[in-house]
């Protein structure tokens, strides 16, 4: 069989068959030589742009560099200026892969990566997802998706879809007559595996619960499900594996870097340690323990186009006590460090803690398809949520009750039901939003 996908990644300039071959030989060493390997190329990756790159000189500064501890935190913020300006010596839009973060942070920028380390991310992709029994030669895609709108960026990402063997579902309307026919497309095509938002793909399976029909029975081919980009909880864990008669896979990644925390067979979320370190940090940049919660920070190990040099990505997680150096494992992923709740007693509350609460009440009868928390005030809350009817006193008070038991009391609610929930423009639903 052709194999398209390789053979797309060739033509586009990435030697995908070199950084296999370099991917194979760093998954083979022992322990010792793990740890040599990542001292290695963190002190090369940090020696090359303090060389070649004037903006993360400029950053460092006078700092002593040799220590590790003492590298300065590199930011969202930090990167807000032309990629002319953070692009290293030898490198052009011209040779290098180019593409935007989602900015489902509140800060997107435009970033690069040298074509190298491209193919050393499509390498990591191919082993993880052949994890599960993918190929992406060959293996069938439904894909959960956003697309863009206007007709180039649109004519390109079908392109790709199709090089990619994938077919698209968008993402920007999941009425119950779209999902239906999405549906039918599953009933027609033989798909291997399921990709996308875990909130478009969480809805698309509480659409077949009402139906009282199992995924996998309409569409015998479907291996496994694969979940990105937003938080999967573990009761829509179990609607997902009920509903689609399918293992269910947590993704975790950053399209500015990699594929960060992949879900491996014996179902640990395991962080990658070929082309990336991975630090949690506290307050002060300094690791914590294992087993501790704190910022999630990562340094791109072969990125020479552009640094991401102890990267707070702005997300806050934990990393399992069992971990190595060569096989980190994420305990848990808390959230994004910007999405917190300030509450009038100033208490601080992570936003998926307060969605969570609000989760576990406004869901129980099947009701309420999909909501979101807006925090306006110090004290006031909206929810807007999509539902086949409103919802009752009853049910409003019960979340009032809850918010006061595991947050705080006195804190005030406007409902909004909606036909349909705002989403980012690649179509990732954002849970919890703080406007103060």
């Amino acid at each position: 069989m052709l194999r398209l996908f390789d053979l797309s990644l060739f033509i586009n300039g990435f030697p995908i068959k070199e950084a296999k071959a370099e991917l194979d030989t760093i998954i083979l060493f022992s322990e010792e030589e793990h740890a040599q390997f990542i001292q290695n190329k963190k002190e090369e990756i940090v020696g090359f742009h303090l060389q070649n790159n004037a903006f993360y000189a400029a950053l460092v500064g006078s700092e002593n560099s040799k220590n590790w501890n003492d590298l300065p935190i590199l930011n969202k913020q930090n990167l807000q200026k032309s990629l002319s300006e953070r692009l290293s010596k030898g490198y052009s839009i011209k040779n290098v892969y180019l593409n935007k973060t989602s900015g489902s942070s509140g800060t997107p920028f435009v970033f690069a990566k040298d074509k190298y380390c491209h193919a050393l991310t499509w390498s990591s992709n191919i082993i993880r997802f052949g994890w599960h029994g993918v190929d992406f030669n060959t293996s069938y895609q439904a894909r959960f998706y956003g697309i863009p709108m206007d007709f180039i960026g649109n004519t390109k990402e079908r392109f790709k879809d199709f090089l990619g063997n994938r077919l698209r579902f968008p993402v920007f309307n999941l009425s119950d007559a779209i999902l239906e026919k999405f549906l039918e497309k599953f009933k027609t095509k033989k798909f291997d595996y399921l990709n996308g938002y875990t909130s478009s793909i969480v809805l698309f399976a509480k659409f077949l619960e009402k139906k009282n029909i199992v995924l996998k029975d309409v569409c015998p081919s479907l291996r496994v499900c694969i979940v990105t980009s937003e938080m999967l909880f573990e009761s829509d864990k179990i609607l997902l594996k009920k509903q689609f008669g399918i293992p269910i896979v947590n993704e975790y990644g950053a399209s500015e870097l990699d594929l960060i925390a992949f879900e491996n067979p014996e179902g640990e979320w395991q962080v990658n340690a070929e082309t990336l370190f991975v630090e949690i940090l506290d307050d002060d940049n300094q690791p914590v323990p294992n087993g501790i919660e704190g910022r999630i920070v990562i340094t791109s190990l072969y990125n020479k186009a552009h640094p991401f040099i102890r990267y707070d990505i702005g997300d806050i997680g934990i990393l399992d006590e069992k971990s190595t150096l060569q096989k980190p494992i994420l305990k848990q992923l808390t959230g994004r460090t910007n999405d917190v709740a300030l509450l009038p007693s100033g208490k601080k509350s992570p936003g998926l803690t307060f969605y969570y609460v609000t989760k576990s009440i406004i869901e129980d009868d099947g009701n309420v398809k999909e909501f979101i928390i807006k925090q306006t005030k110090i004290d006031s809350f909206e929810i807007e949520y999509v539902s086949e009817i409103e919802l009752n006193q009853d049910q409003i008070k019960k979340i009032e009750a809850a918010t006061a038991l595991y947050l705080e009391p006195n804190l005030k609610f406007n409902f909004i039901r909606k036909t349909l929930l705002e989403r980012t423009n690649r179509g990732k639903l954002k849970q919890f939003k703080s406007y103060i």
